[in-house]
């Protein structure tokens, strides 16, 4: 890709809906890291976004590929966005409840942690911030839409995203 040596999509194999794997898709963002374990933990570390990855990543262009794993049937527009297995290993009873819709591309966490990677960036310990401080957060709003999902309250958080990139 130009600017950015390597492959253009960055896939990553995540949990969907019943626990099932399934390869997600973005454009990559970030220059190639050799032997990358799945769920390695880079959050807060922007040295290897590329200039062309932050507009991607600002602007959330970056998610566009995922609408082919909605063609596909692995995920939605709007649900609880998938994590790494290592992630769903953590508190594993919400993540049960979590796992009974597909996931999707946004959803009333993705607009709150808008700038999550800031709050990462910041943390001297930014698993443990993630792991302590903003996973359970994200799994109460997940287990919320779960519980109360709608059509209609899928386009309201479709108009709040497309709200929260305009004026960010």
């Amino acid at each position: 890709m130009i600017l950015m040596p390597g492959p253009v999509l960055f896939i990553q194999t995540r949990i969907g809906k019943g626990g099932k794997e399934f390869r997600l898709l973005k454009f990559r963002t970030m220059l190639v890291k050799p032997k990358t374990s799945e769920g390695s933990f880079d959050a807060g570390d922007q040295s290897r976004i590329t200039a062309l990855g932050k507009i991607l990543r600002k602007t959330k262009l970056d998610e566009i590929p995922q609408l082919i794993n909605v063609l596909r049937g692995d995920m939605s527009l709007v649900g609880p966005r998938p994590e790494v297995r290592k992630w769903t290993e953590v508190y594993p009873e919400q993540w049960t409840i979590v796992h009974k819709v597909l996931p999707g591309i946004t959803d009333n966490a993705s607009i709150e942690f808008r700038n999550e990677e800031e709050l990462l960036a910041e943390s001297s310990n930014p698993e443990e911030t993630y792991k302590n401080v903003i996973l359970p957060r994200k799994l109460y709003i997940y287990i919320k839409y779960v519980n109360h999902h709608s059509f209609g309250g899928d386009l309201m958080i479709i108009i709040r995203t497309i709200q929260s990139v305009i004026l960010k």
